[in-house]
């Protein structure tokens, strides 16, 4: 079963921008600069979505000088995919299974 944390994930990734910054910190380790960049997205936009993203523990700064950059946490990726994965199995497994109505 999920829980209220996973269904939160959820919510967040179903963001398109939110999305999108965590297929590209999927590619490598970006900074605010870079991420404003390649979305096109304004930058305090932008930084509000990480703020998202990194209270939701899917992304993991790192300071740089004046900089920071984002990395992507696969693991809270894998775990989300693996209840995904568990989920599927469940139904295939229960496909023949009908309740009676009433």
């Amino acid at each position: 079963m999920m829980t209220s944390v996973d269904t939160d994930l959820i919510r967040v990734l179903g963001d398109p921008l939110r999305l999108q910054i965590v297929t590209l910190l999927a590619r490598e380790t970006l900074c605010t600069t870079h991420l404003v960049e390649e979305t096109g997205a304004r930058q305090t936009n932008l930084s509000n979505h990480l703020k998202v993203l990194r209270e939701v523990g899917v992304v993991e700064t790192e300071p740089c000088g004046r900089f920071t950059y984002y990395r992507l946490k696969p693991d809270v990726i894998e775990a989300l995919a693996g209840q995904f994965a568990a989920l599927a199995e469940t139904a295939r497994a229960n496909a023949d299974t009908k309740r009676a109505c009433p």
